[in-house]
């Protein structure tokens, strides 16, 4: 025997022997009855492993360290499982057992301190709605998680830019204070992110700031939106609705493998359009008419068992004939609802696209993730917007001056390490770095007309133009541990250091009509450098193994800035004003009792605020200056519960309560300083609450042919939308309504939202400009899934 012979089947043996003490984990799902499902969804959190069932429900996943992990399984009609499998040579298969959906409710996991784990254990506030619950809630916009999350309220003007508050926290600026992230990337501005809902994996709500992981912008809060991923089934769906007010959307998505294990490809998109629900008495027409187009694309590879590498793209592209539909004054707009007398209407064009690539690497001692995103958009008026909400020839917005202006373009990279998937040590941790740059050039002309006297402008037929480049750097570094000191306590303590750099500059120009503009304010630049530290502690106790309670301290901010030029001399451009900041404490409880059929989860807050940024709006020019003017104390209550009551009947609950108040707050007005001291939050219901029940009926049992009836019930207590507090809203409740038939291969479904056609105020600027919420809309579902 020769000794190449020797070598070559020596190295085959040790290849042969290494495979052979490969760990794996082995296993079969079931029914109650004992008979093995196939088509089970097996996936191991925290890696890009997974499987499916075979006939018999067997599966197997290798490649694998040794160790004790979590895996998922999913299939439809059943809920949703969590288990623990440990990894072994010999690998006896454990069983598994999956429930029927509506006789228990799912393991609901979430990403909330970005490791996936099971929202029970998770030692914060943060409430979390699947794919199911969605699509059963009808959501296609972020701002309808109004009330469905506690002390959660979230709307806008016309334009689609929601303003979000959470526990008293609200955006009041381009700076949002609750954080906006899509499959990893955070959203950054109100420009830049998309509220459209489509073809939607899971969205979480972090209640309470969130800097310690999500850095700048998260005072209040984080909506993480998880799109549907392609994976080794193929899979689809396709819906079309039809409704009142000319609704029509379509929907359609298709995952699929391109090469079985290794490349996958995913798409999906929406249209949808509808008449304006104001009418314009100025010409009779249609206000507020829209159409858009949101597309969602992937592609994912699998180099090697423990590497992922996933290319996403996404776009929305909107149109908006009159995108402020607005009346000045409280009781005109709630009497004379969904009507407005407006001379110039604008067709607003907004164009957003987000990219971007995801790394992810499961090593021995550690998981690895990179995520690279650009993001940008263009948002003009191709006819001037009504600045002054009237039939007046007053004053008239412009901003179409070609591509080099109002298109926002920002790069974010972000790096993070954490501690394996396996459990194999008492300490979880997570550490990583975060970069951005952002450039924001505006160039906004204010056109003052025949009628611009009976404004208060000192002349007519004039406009002031006001430029401004906006560009921002900034880089974060972070970290976060969870320690297990025993089997039930464990601690979390956590920091982050962010410090950003921001350049302004601006120009002022003045041109009468016919004339050519000349300078009145020259180019002038400044910069504001500022930094901020986000610790957070706390603990978590486990009092069994289906309760735990937890504390917390946790610190954010939103981040400082220089104010625009603006018309008004009082409020000089380029002023610096700081960061604002919040100190958040919590305690809270998670519970499920009666066989996983029923969950609650109770939590007791308090926020103080310093610094408070203080926008003042700046007519007509429609910019905001803002100023550290205040501090803000907010406190309250949160409940949230889920129960499977009986076969096919499901309740959902959750209530906030929120006192949110000024204890200092300065503002000034007319050339005076206000004092406000006392006054509540805008933007904050001080009651929100949301009762759900549905009831589904088999009609052919094996075919998984059911009839479905829901209600949802929402209050919404009294709020406030000026500091003053003159502009109020009182109390109110909608009725929404769902009725159809559901399959495992399709539904159609009847629907009605705000059934008695309340009229209320959904948004207002502290001048008295009011937009009404949407009236009562009804339509058609009929949705096809493979």
């Amino acid at each position: 025997m020769s000794k190449r012979f020797v070598s070559v089947l020596a190295a085959v043996l040790l290849v042969f022997s290494a495979t052979a003490q490969q760990p794996v984990i082995k296993g079969k799902v079931t029914d109650k009855s004992g008979k093995g499902l196939g088509g089970v969804s097996v996936r191991v959190l925290n890696t890009s492993l997974g499987t499916i069932t075979g006939q018999e429900g067997d599966f197997q996943l290798a490649a694998l360290q040794h160790g004790s992990y979590e895996l998922e399984l999913s299939m439809i009609g059943y809920a949703s499982t969590v288990v623990t499998a440990q990894t072994g040579d010999k690998g006896d298969a454990n069983t598994y057992i999956l429930q029927i959906q509506s006789r228990q409710l799912d393991d609901v996991l979430v990403t909330a301190e970005k490791r996936e784990g099971l929202i029970q254990k998770a030692p914060l506030s943060v409430t979390s709605l699947s794919a199911r619950q969605v699509q059963q809630y009808r959501l296609w916009n972020a701002k309808e998680l109004t009330a469905i999350v506690p002390n959660f309220y979230s709307n806008n003007s016309g334009d689609e830019r929601n303003v979000t508050s959470i526990r008293g926290i609200t955006t009041t600026s381009y700076d949002p204070a609750v954080a906006v992230y899509v499959d990893g990337v955070n959203q950054f501005s109100l420009d830049s992110y998309i509220p459209q809902l489509a073809d939607v994996e899971r969205i979480e709500v972090l209640r309470g700031p969130q800097g310690t992981l999500y850095g700048r912008n998260a005072m209040g809060g984080v909506i993480n939106i998880i799109t549907k991923q392609p994976g080794n089934t193929t899979s689809g769906f396709a819906e079309v609705n039809m409704g009142n007010y000319g609704l029509q959307r379509y929907q359609a998505g298709i995952r699929t493998p391109v090469v079985k294990g290794k490349l996958f490809a995913g798409a999906s998109a929406v249209y949808h359009q509808r008449d304006g629900y104001y009418t314009n008495e100025f010409n009779n027409s249609s206000y507020d008419k829209q159409h858009a187009l949101t597309g969602n694309y992937f592609l994912k590879w699998l180099p090697a068992s423990n590497w992922s590498v996933t290319y996403n793209f996404k776009h929305q592209n909107n149109r908006n004939h009159g995108a402020f539909p607005m009346v000045f004054g409280v009781e005109d707009a709630i009497n004379n609802a969904y009507k407005l007398n407006q001379n110039a209407v604008a067709r607003m064009v907004d164009n957003t696209m987000n990219t971007s690539l995801s790394v992810q690497h499961q090593a021995r001692d550690f998981n690895f993730i990179s995520q690279t995103a650009y993001q940008t958009n263009y948002r003009y008026y191709q006819s001037p917007l009504d600045g002054d909400f009237s039939p007046l020839d007053a004053v008239e917005v412009i901003n179409d001056f070609g591509r080099d202006w109002n298109r926002v373009k920002i790069f974010t990279q972000e790096f993070r390490f954490s501690s394996p998937a396996q459990k194999s040590s008492r300490l979880n941790w997570l550490a990583g770095a975060f970069f951005f740059r952002q450039h924001n050039p505006v160039k906004q002309a204010t056109h003052f007309g025949e009628d611009a006297e009976m404004m208060g402008a000192p002349m007519t037929n004039f406009s002031t133009i006001n430029t401004s480049t906006g560009k921002n750097r900034g880089m974060a570094f972070f970290g976060q541990a969870n320690y297990a000191f025993t089997s039930k306590l464990s601690f979390i303590a956590g920091l982050r250091y962010d410090r950003e750099n921001r350049e302004l500059k601006v120009k002022g120009e003045f041109q009468p009509d016919g004339d050519d503009a000349f300078t009145t304010q020259p180019d002038t630049a400044a910069t504001n450098t500022f930094s901020a530290i986000s610790p957070k502690v706390g603990a978590a106790y486990q009092l069994d193994s289906q309760n735990n309670i937890f504390a917390s301290f946790s610190r954010g901010f939103r981040t400082g800035g220089l104010t625009q030029l603006s018309s008004d001399p009082s409020q000089p451009p380029l002023y610096p004003y700081k960061p604002e900041y919040s100190n958040n404490i919590e305690i809270g409880w998670k519970g499920r009792f009666l066989e996983n059929r029923l969950q609650m989860a109770v939590t007791a807050f308090y926020t103080g605020v310093t610094d408070a940024q203080v926008p003042a709006l700046v007519l007509p020019d429609a910019i905001t200056v803002t100023r550290n003017t205040g501090k803000l104390n907010s406190r309250g209550l949160e409940l949230e519960a889920a129960a499977r009551l009986a076969e096919g009947l499901e309740l959902d609950y959750s209530f906030g309560y929120t006192y949110a108040k000024y204890s200092e707050l300065k503002v000034s007005s007319n050339g005076d300083e206000v004092n406000l001291d006392g006054k509540r939050q805008i933007f904050t219901p001080d009651v929100t609450s949301m009762l759900a029940l549905q009831y589904s009926v088999a009609l052919l049992p094996k075919q998984q042919v059911a009839l479905v009836a829901r209600a949802e019930w929402i209050y919404l207590g009294q709020q406030y939308f000026d500091l003053a507090n003159n502009i109020r809203q009182s109390p109110y409740q909608l009725i929404n309504t769902r009725l159809g038939v559901s399959s495992r291969f399709g539904e159609i479904h009847f629907w009605a939202r705000n059934l008695t056609k309340r009229k209320y105020m959904a948004y207002a600027y502290d001048f008295g400009a009011v937009h009404i919420g949407d009236p009562q809309t009804m339509g058609i579902t009929i949705t096809t899934k493979f």
